[in-house]
């Protein structure tokens, strides 16, 4: 698995050498960083809040999330998955070596016979942008792992909006263990211990109320639909 990642790395980083992707005229949009712990000024070569805790873990995902929306996903695809023109970055090794490849890139951008095909996003967003964006991209479930999860996601999907609506017998215990169950058997591409799931995320917010049989139901809605 392991010599496959690092394969499918290579391969990202000889497609970002090589192919003629236009970032276009948009511009870098500014990233709110203040929620998560500061890293210094100078540029680190791993992501730092990767072993941080849950919380700068979760919080650093969702903040990378609205920054590689805003930035990123117009060359390099929803949820990271690129549509085969930009690399598919979720294959970068969570580790110093696909740290130090993303970083380098994020910095210094990437001009191709002095067309820039991705501006330098270093000074513009900062570090701490930097280390969110990879930290979402690098807990992206993988997409082949979820799709064999369709069926059952669904299943729950309806059973958590009846409950919403006062239909069944709700067992709010029952449905997280089996959200994290599901959740527990999606990994990620880049080799990131854990993934940033619908599964996970739907399971998370299940308390027992109404409202939140609701949200878990959206939740896994959205999620399965940006899944296809």
């Amino acid at each position: 698995m392991r010599a496959t990642r690092l394969a499918a790395a290579a391969s990202a980083a000889i497609a970002a050498a090589t192919l003629a992707f236009a970032h276009g005229d948009v511009a870098p949009q500014a990233v709110n960083t203040d929620a998560l712990p500061d890293v210094g000024e100078e540029w680190l070569a791993e992501n730092p809040y990767r072993g941080q805790g849950e919380e700068v873990w979760q919080t650093a995902i969702d903040i990378g999330a609205s920054g590689y929306n805003s930035n990123c996903a117009r060359c390099h695809g929803l949820g990271a998955i690129s549509g085969g023109l930009a690399p598919d970055l979720r294959f970068l090794e969570a580790e110093e070596y696909g740290d130090s490849w993303f970083i380098e890139r994020f910095r210094s951008g990437y001009t191709q016979g002095g067309v820039t095909k991705m501006p330098a996003f270093g000074d513009l967003l900062g570090q701490k942008a930097a280390w969110a964006i990879r930290t979402y991209i690098e807990t992206r479930p993988d997409d082949a792992a979820m799709a064999e999860q369709t069926d059952a996601l669904k299943a729950l999907r309806d059973e958590l909006a009846g409950w919403a609506e006062g239909q069944g017998a709700p067992d709010p215990d029952g449905a997280r263990a089996r959200l994290t169950e599901i959740a527990s058997g999606i990994g990620t591409l880049s080799g990131a211990p854990v993934a940033d799931s619908v599964a996970a995320r739907a399971a998370s917010q299940i308390d027992g109320s109404p409202d939140s049989y609701r949200l878990a139901a959206e939740t896994l809605t959205v999620g399965l639909s940006a899944a296809h």
